[in-house]
């Protein structure tokens, strides 16, 4: 049973959310006066955000978040943005039973927003001359559709672990709720 309702839970992380993308968009940042704003930034959209800003900052931060942003952007606000995705998505599973789509509809929206999202990156570069994420100025052509398709399958890997785990919580919970106990898997 859960010590908190549901309801309060989203509501504290969407007042989260909120303050996140105020503080952010508060900001005076050059890079929200350029075309597209703050809207061509997958950080603004918050979806599967995490493993990939980390992966890359730790790899080379240059690449995802220069050092010239820390002049722009607090540190505590940087893990806003790019941190407590996780923990409310965690939340958000642990406290709502998704029903999800049929797999294929599932996966063919995943496949049309990134493929959507991707187009609205090569627009803003065709546009400015720019990419929205200086890690696509030092990769080729090619190593971008590459780059391209293995975030569009790790996006795809994500939808399928949050339907296993989701149909493994609420299994579980069905189970307990129930008075019986999930047979274990060898």
């Amino acid at each position: 049973m859960a010590l908190v309702p549901c309801q309060v839970l989203r509501v504290a992380i969407l007042l989260s959310y909120f303050s996140i993308l105020c503080a952010y968009n508060a900001i005076d940042m050059p890079a929200h006066q350029t075309y597209g704003g703050s809207w061509k930034f997958l950080t603004f959209i918050d979806l599967f955000v995490v493993t990939m800003f980390w992966s890359l900052y730790i790899y080379d931060r240059e690449m995802v978040y220069p050092k010239l942003l820390d002049n722009f952007i607090p540190s505590w606000l940087n893990h806003g943005m790019h941190t407590t995705v996780l923990p409310f998505i965690l939340i958000e599973m642990r406290t709502t039973h998704h029903q999800y789509p049929s797999r294929s509809c599932g996966l063919a929206a995943v496949c049309t927003f990134s493929v959507g999202y991707i187009l609205w990156v090569c627009w803003i570069h065709q546009v400015t001359g720019v990419w929205v994420y200086p890690l696509l100025d030092y990769i080729s052509p090619g190593a971008k559709i590459i780059f391209f398709v293995t975030v569009t399958l790790v996006l795809n890997i994500f939808y399928l672990l949050g339907e296993v785990l989701n149909n493994y919580i609420w299994d579980t919970q069905k189970c307990i709720e129930e008075g019986k106990e999930k047979p274990k898997m060898d």
